[in-house]
């Protein structure tokens, strides 16, 4: 056991040190250890009295070093309770000698030593053993021997002993253990809040260990201890009082000594003092009275009483007694605390009234203190209000600053020791301060301890009440039950009384250190006890306090420098002063005192915004003050510290205190959510006050204050909009109080608040629709019972007709117009952003913009208007369906208001958007009229049927269903087409033909959801009298001219704007509107016509129809007639393709225009020829469309019209456009439509018929008799025959029938010939000839080799106007038609290997009697010839050139060469103009050959190579055909002749000529004759034609060489005559020849030598 060896270890120690010196010491000392080791405990060591023993009698040598040992281990056996309590005696005996003894450490020993006694358990227990230990202490204490450390080692050991000996009272008396006070002066915290935070969490242990601890009762009997503790009380009282220690056996002792000790007691041990009576009395009439002998000052005070030191013992033992024991001394309290105010007033020290000042505040800042002194004393009625005069004293103290003459300084002072302790450090002046500076430094510690009591008290009411409504005996400012008439609770009752009796006192305090101090900390710490105590008196109800604390700290929120102030109109009745509010004039400057006085402002005011009521006010004044200087410009924050940068200073000071005071001043509105609803009311109550105040002072008022006071109102309405926008959930019972004032101050005369009022009324209306309750208009909601959902329906509807009411009563109530401009814009900000949520308001709205309509005001109906489109493009899905009558109407009274024309328009408009919402209900028509449409259509195809159904039904895909039944969407659309209707007779165009178009576009939309009975009304109520009555005002109207708007004057002239020619009289304006109806109608019928043809009576309905398009035609203007033929060619056109026109429809339209055509005037005016040009193309496009509609009979009528046309044309020609070589346009016409005309095979033959017709627009013979009879001829020569294999091929057998009846019908006119010569210069032919060449190419076999040969004469005779028109283009163009159907003709004839086998060969044969007529003629008659010509240019004359030489090598290259079918005569003819052609140059004199063109020359030459290439024959030849055979043989025998004749006649001319030279065209002749006959090498057959002996054919026919030229033996003689030429290159040909011949004889192989 470590103890064990420790004191054995001594023992050694002990033995060594007393070895040589004491022996008995020693030997004792080893003796013990001895009997130390027999024993294991400390117990056992306490019954041995050796070990003990061997200490004691070490400690009787007085040698140092042995006591020190010896007190040391006797310290240890005591420590661990190894002495027996029976020693205790002798061991004080010993103390108290070692005491005495000089050495330090001795004394430092025995002090220890007694220290632990009375920690350990040989504790003194009776009296004498007690007074014994502390005169020990007391005597080392008083010994003028003793060193200092011993002194205080001494009063700290009896400090210790006095408090183990009280602690071992409270342990024998039973008492709770825990001390309830520190001992002494309480300390500071940071905060007053801190410090009064901290007395009630002491006071609240005190009372709960006071409760919980047992006592109960006081007593007189006390145990042993008790005694002994009251014997010590006694001493020390006497001590502290100057006398002597009767127990204790002292005579005196320093008074600051005890004093200090009684205080200690007195502060923990409130236990003792509380239960045991005399210890009470002791404390009532020994210690009181000592403290109030010691407290007096009104002598002077000598020695040790008159030190600070002892002052202030004296005054925290009063203050202990006042705290802790007032309650049991109320006599002895009442006079200290009397004694403590006087002091303050008395000259005394700065020193002792700071001591004082303490005191007070340390009373202040404890809850329960304040509490129990108050209610023991102020609401006592026999005792003095104590506190009262407390806080009294406090306040004079404060306002003491005013009559300093170093007040700054003090302030300044005042402010800096605020700051030290806010920041946790001490407050501190500098060393080398001067007494001045002392001076200062002490008034202001005297005026912070002033200031902290008072804030203490304030603090400790705002703590009460809190605690008052912890327990219920208040209600809480923010519970929504109203507050209870008087406050019943024992704590409320405290706090109302201490309210009433102080609030006033430390009002004019706390706002005087507020106006004077600039500190940070310490204007933070006022506003927070202004921010305290009027919370507290708003809980407790105190309006009075509350409102002079409200006004006091608005005074300081807002400064205006050099304003002019004007006294508050609310006063509360207690305040002694009204507080300001102020004009704002220049610049405003919040300083940090007026930002944190503001920020308390805000918290006031959230904390009690449910019991402010009429104090609303005063915060809505400030806040008015303040939001004006937000917005205003030159508002700024004042630095709080110049060290700081400017940038950062600008940044984070004004505009974060801005910003957060913005948002301070926001947020309190916003949270109004969260108040009573009557405390909402008080709010907007006060709003309204106080803007009704600044509303009737800018009537009077101007400049500044007039804007000062249009702030004020801008500050009240948006905070009512705040207000309403955050009480949505509640708005009903607050929107009248809220719009009551808008609207009048919509109707204030002054511009700025008209405006103002419109615009809180316009955010406070859709903030209302927008919200939650109108989410969604149908209660989809789960109610519980049917009854909650007619309950909330009930208030919705009330809502909101109360809402959108307000703007009906603005608009109704006023003839302003800027006010009625501003309801109605309001209006369509809520339909823009909240149409979709109305439903019960509807009539109102309508009702209001119906009344709008008929006003003048343009821009009133213009802003109605705006709404009212609104309402028809996006809300009538929302509107109820009993509504949308009305909403119709509306819009057609917009359509037909006059004051503005693009509303009319653009109302017009919105009646087709309404047609199309209506048209939702319509999904399709009744479906028994469906079936009944379906199945009433006799002899349909499938394809019909199925187009009507298309058209029929409509399209189901429908995501909205409509709010309106079926017969509500007839009626609304038969109102929508009679406003649209009666629209259609207005007297402005524009609006007339907008209606037009819209009527005929919505039944063109919408046309397949109507059932047939709705079509019926729509065509015989709608449709036809619209078409009528545009028909009768066009031909009623006034032709008069317009004249346009007048701009002004020139010259004394009125001045009028153009309008255009087309415009410019009412007829023509009706006009247009009526090709806008004839437009409409053809929509419809193109689009419906299927369906609208088996409505009853349609058919009169076409016929009118018809009747009125003829009458348009004939006798409208222009565009009218062009309308009237659209119309009738869009419906043809549309249906005839798909199959969907019957055929008597299509007569009908044929008839018509035939009709029109017969009837149309005879002359050729512009118009006029339009319209024919029109009927012309829609013929055209007729045929192409319904050309499977076209029979033999119709197809007739159409070539007769189209014929009449060019009738007409040509006989009303004024021949203007041909003198420029242009055809009339209608002709033109007629040319563009011919190609579209081609026959359809089942009316095949009327390809004659088209083609024979065109042919009588060409050029006639001049002899009319040879043209008949070769008619006559051709006619009864190849016709039949023709016929005859038609009837077989074609199935139905009716061509020669139909033939006869077009050849009569065509042939009838007669006139024909005359007519077409009516044209000078051929123009139509010219245009003409390609487009029936084009025909004839496209038409069928049969019938083009029936109209063949008459084609070739037309063209031939077209041909041969080049002699009378050389000039002209007709010939050029025929003679390129004739090559094209010539080659066309070979090429087939080649490609099929002949005529196909049902065309005859007589008539092929006929074919090709006309093709060698039309060679012989042209080619013999005019190619090659010098023609007369007056204008050809030398380009032109190379293309005439070219073109000869085109059709000569289409007759030698493509028809000579080719295998077709001619006779041999026609064959020979052919070759023969060839040859006739070719012996132009040879057969001419010699003279007239040198007069001879060029050209003529060259075609004559070709003309002679053709032969050439005709009769010759090659390896790579293909094909050699007998046609080719037979042609070779022709041509070679012409050939020869014609070589012959040239060869001789060159001779022959060259020897009459003698020296002269031939002339160069003869010469080059004869050269090319004699180099052709060298190439030309010719095919067997064609050589077996030629005269030559037997003998030689035979021999010639055993060659088996391929390259033949026996014909160079038939002209041998001539060859034999030319050697003589005088031409040396005549005659070198004639030698190459001459070789030929010898070849061809094989002479060459003969020779002499063989």
């Amino acid at each position: 056991m470590a103890f064990m060896a420790v004191l054995e270890s001594d023992l050694r120690a002990l033995s060594a040190e007393a070895r040589r010196r004491y022996p008995a010491v020693k030997d004792g000392a080893e003796h013990a250890i001895l009997k130390l080791r027999l024993l294991s405990s400390p117990s056992e060591i306490a019954h041995n009295e050796d070990i003990l023993r061997i200490f004691l009698m070490a400690c009787e040598v007085r040698t140092v070093k042995l006591s020190v040992i010896s007190l040391s281990c006797l310290q240890k056996l005591i420590s661990h309770d190894a002495v027996a309590p029976s020693a205790l005696k002798e061991i004080l005996a010993t103390l108290k000698n070692h005491a005495e003894m000089s050495d330090e450490s001795v004394q430092l020993k025995t002090l220890q030593t007694l220290l632990i006694i009375f920690q350990s358990r040989l504790h003194p227990e009776n009296e004498e053993n007690t007074a014994q230990a502390l005169g020990i202490c007391l005597r080392l204490l008083e010994s003028n021997r003793s060193s200092d450390s011993v002194r205080n080692t001494a009063a700290a050991t009896f400090r210790q002993a006095v408090a183990l000996i009280f602690d071992h009272v409270v342990c024998a008396e039973s008492l709770p253990t825990s001390k309830f006070g520190s001992g002494g002066q309480t300390s500071r915290t940071g905060t007053v809040t801190g410090d009064v935070s901290r007395g009630i969490n002491r006071s609240e242990s005190l009372e709960n260990e006071f409760v919980s601890g047992g006592l109960s009762l006081m007593r007189e009997n006390m145990s042993k201890a008790g005694k002994l503790g009251l014997r010590l009380l006694e001493d020390l009282t006497a001590l502290a009082a100057g006398g002597s220690a009767i127990w204790l056996r002292v005579n005196s002792l320093q008074r600051t000594f005890v004093l200090d000790i009684l205080e200690f007691i007195l502060s923990n041990y409130v236990a003792v003092f509380r239960t045991l009576i005399p210890y009470e009395q002791v404390l009532q009439h020994q210690i009181c009275s000592l403290l109030m002998t010691s407290i007096r000052t009104n002598s002077e005070l000598e020695g040790e009483a008159g030190e600070p030191y002892f002052r202030r013992l004296v005054l925290r033992s009063v203050a202990h007694i006042i705290r802790l024991y007032s309650s049991s001394l109320i006599t002895e309290c009442e006079v200290f605390l009397s004694m403590l105010v006087k002091v303050i007033f008395l000259d005394l020290p700065l020193w002792h009234r700071i001591l004082v000042l303490e005191i007070l505040r340390g009373f202040c800042v404890e809850a329960r203190t304040l509490r129990v002194l108050f209610q023991n004393f102020d609401m006592h009625p026999n005792n003095t209000n104590v506190v009262e005069g407390m806080i009294k004293a406090l306040a004079r103290v404060v306002s003491s600053v005013q009559v300093l003459d170093t007040s700054e300084e003090s302030l300044a002072a005042v402010a800096g020791m605020f700051s030290s302790k806010a920041k946790g450090i001490e407050w501190s002046l500098d060393n080398d301060a001067s007494n001045a500076a002392v001076l200062v430094a002490s008034e202001a510690h005297s005026i912070t301890l002033a200031v902290e009591g008072l804030l203490g008290v304030v603090f400790t009411v705002a703590t009460l009440t809190d605690e008052a409504v912890e327990v219920g005996e208040l209600e809480s400012p923010r519970c929504d039950n109203d507050p209870p008439a008087k406050c019943t609770g024992k704590t409320a009752a405290l706090c109302v009384s201490m309210v009433d009796s102080l609030w006033l006192t430390i009002l004019d305090a706390l706002s005087l250190i507020l106006s004077r101090s600039q500190g940070e900390a310490i204007v933070l710490e006022i506003l927070k006890g202004y921010q305290a105590f009027t919370q507290a008196c708003g809980v407790l109800r105190a309006v009075e306090p509350l409102n002079s604390f409200l006004a006091s700290l608005c005074k300081f929120t807002i400064n205006f420098p050099n304003e002019a102030e004007k006294r508050s109109a609310l006063q509360s009745p207690g305040s002694k002063r009204s507080e300001p509010l102020v004009d704002q004039r220049d610049s405003v400057i919040l300083t940090p005192k007026n930002v944190q006085a503001l920020r308390t402002l805000f918290n006031i005011a959230h904390r009690l915004h449910n019991v402010l009521g009429p104090s609303w006010v005063l915060v809505l004044e400030t806040l008015a003050a303040l939001d004006r200087a937000i917005h205003s410009p030159h508002a700024t924050t004042q630095e709080v510290s110049s060290a700081v940068p400017k940038l950062m200073r600008e940044s984070s000071g004004q505009y974060s205190d801005f910003n957060i005071l913005s948002s301070l001043n926001s947020q309190l509105f916003e949270s109004s959510a969260l108040m009573h609803l009557s405390a909402v009311k008080s709010l907007l109550s006060a709003l309204r006050q106080l803007s009704h105040q600044c509303v009737a002072a800018t009537a009077t008022a101007f400049g500044p204050s007039s804007s000062q006071k249009l702030g004020s109102i801008s500050f009240s309405v948006e905070r009512m909009i705040s207000i309403l926008v955050n009480n949505l959930h509640r708005v009903e019972p607050l929107w009248d109080e809220v719009v009551g004032h808008f609207l009048e101050l919509a109707e204030n005369s002054n511009q700025n608040l008209r405006n103002m009022g419109l615009d809180a009324l316009d955010q406070s209306i859709c903030a209302v629709l927008g919200s939650d309750q109108f989410q969604e208009n149908s209660p989809s909601r789960p109610y519980d019972k049917l009854q909650e959902m007619e309950t909330w329906l009930v208030e919705l509807r009330s809502l909101e007709c109360s809402v959108i009411s307000s703007l009906r009563v603005l608009y109704f109530s006023t003839q302003n117009i800027d006010v009625r401009a501003g309801s109605l814009k309001i209006l369509l900000h809520v339909l823009e952003r909240h149409g979709e949520k109305l439903h019960y308001s509807w009539p109102n709205i309508l009702e209001m913009l119906r009344s709008v309509a008929d006003v003048s005001e343009k821009d009133l109906v213009t802003l109605g208007f705006q709404n009212l489109r609104v309402i028809m493009n996006d809300g009538l899905a929302s509107i109820p369906a009993d509504c949308l009558h009305v909403c119709v109407d509306v819009t057609g009274a917009y359509s037909a208001q006059k004051t503005e024309l693009n509303i009319s328009l653009t109302a017009i408009g919105l009646l087709w958007t309404a047609t199309d919402f209506i048209a939702k209900g319509l999904v399709h028509g009744p479906v028994e009229e469906k079936e009944t449409d379906v199945h009433s259509i006799p002899n349909q195809t499938d394809g019909e049927n199925e187009e009507e159904q298309a058209l029929v039904i409509s399209d189901n895909v429908n995501d909205q269903t409509p709010l309106i039944n079926m017969v509500d969407s007839d009626k609304l659309l038969f109102s929508v087409f009679s406003l649209l209707q009666k629209l259609g007779a207005d007297e402005r165009p524009e609006v007339r033909n907008s209606a037009v178009r819209t009527l005929f576009q919505t039944l063109g939309s919408h046309g397949q959801k109507l059932s047939k009975s709705m079509w019926e009304d729509c065509l015989w109520n709608y449709v036809f009298p619209t078409l009528d009555r545009a028909s009768h005002m066009a031909a009623t109207s006034s032709k008069d001219e317009w004249h346009g708007k007048e701009l002004g004057t020139r010259g004394g002239k009125a001045v009028h704007m153009l309008i255009h020619h087309s415009r410019n009289t009412a007829q023509k304006q009706w006009d247009e509107t009526l090709v806008l109806v004839l437009g409409g109608v053809a929509r419809i019928l193109r689009s419906f016509f299927p369906f609208l043809r088996i409505l009853n009576n349609f058919w009169s309905g076409w016929e009118s129809l018809l009747i009125f398009v003829k009458n348009s035609i004939l006798n409208g203007s222009k565009e009218v007639a062009l309308a009237a033929i659209n119309c009738l060619q869009t419906t043809v056109l549309s249906h005839s393709l798909k199959g969907n026109l019957p055929k008597p429809y299509l007569d009908s339209v044929l008839d018509a225009y035939e009709f029109v055509l017969q009837k149309s005037p005879n002359y050729s005016e512009n118009a006029a020829s339009k319209v024919k040009q029109e009927i012309l193309h829609g013929l055209g496009e007729l045929y192409v469309q319904a050309q499977r509609m076209f029979d033999d009979s119709m197809y007739t009528q159409l070539l007769a019209i189209i014929d009449l046309v060019v009738k007409q044309a040509i006989i009303t020609t004024d021949h203007f456009e041909s003198e420029f070589g242009n055809v009339p346009p209608v002709l033109r016409t007629v040319l563009e439509i011919l190609p579209l005309l081609c026959p359809t095979e089942d009316i095949s033959s009327m390809w004659l018929i088209l083609l024979r017709e065109l042919l009588l627009y060409l050029p006639r013979s001049e002899s009319p008799l040879e043209n008949e009879e070769d008619e006559s001829e051709h006619t009864s020569d190849h016709i039949p025959d023709v016929h005859v294999k038609i009837k077989d091929d074609i199935p139905n057998g009716t061509t020669s029938i139909s033939l006869s009846k077009v050849e009569a019908t065509s042939l009838s006119s007669g006139s024909t010939t005359a007519l077409t010569e009516g044209i000078p210069s051929y123009l139509f032919a010219e245009k003409l000839v390609p487009v029936m060449v084009d025909l004839f190419l496209q038409a069928p076999e049969i019938e083009k080799h029936i109209i063949f040969p008459e084609l070739i004469q037309s063209l031939g005779r077209c041909m041969m106007t080049r002699r009378d028109n050389p000039d002209g283009a007709l010939w050029r163009l025929a003679v390129a038609g004739f090559n094209r159907i010539l080659v066309d003709d070979v090429s087939r004839l080649t490609i099929n290997g002949g005529p196909i086998s049902s065309i005859s060969k007589p008539a092929r044969t006929r074919i090709w009697k006309e093709v060698a007529d039309v060679y012989e003629i042209f080619f013999v008659g005019y190619c090659g010839r010098a023609l007369p010509s007056n204008s050809l240019s030398p380009v032109a004359q190379k293309d005439d050139e070219l073109l000869e030489m085109t059709i000569l090598y289409i007759l030698g290259d493509n028809i000579l060469k080719s295998p077709i079918d001619a006779p041999l005569d026609i064959l020979q003819r052919l070759v023969s103009t060839l040859d006739r052609c070719a012996s132009r140059t040879c057969s001419l004199p010699v003279e007239t050959v040198e007069l001879m063109p060029s050209h003529c020359s060259r075609f004559s030459l070709t003309c002679l190579q053709k032969l050439f290439t005709l009769s010759s024959y090659s390896k790579e030849t293909n094909h050699w055909s007998l046609t080719r055979s037979e042609v070779s043989k022709i041509s070679i025998m012409m050939l020869v002749t014609r070589c012959e004749y040239i060869l001789n006649r060159f001779l022959t001319d060259e020897n009459d000529l003698g020296e002269r030279p031939l002339p160069a065209a003869r010469l080059e002749e004869i050269i090319f004759v004699l180099q052709e006959l060298a190439r030309l090498i010719i095919h067997s057959d064609t050589a077996s034609i030629l005269p030559l002996h037997p003998h030689l054919k035979s021999g010639l026919a055993e060659e088996e060489s391929q390259d033949k030229r026996p014909h160079l033996l038939v002209l041998f003689p001539s060859f034999c005559e030319l050697v003589v030429s005088r031409e040396a290159r005549v005659r070198e040909l004639v030698q190459v020849l001459l070789r030929l011949i010898t070849r061809e004889l094989a002479l060459e192989k003969v020779s002499l030598a063989s």
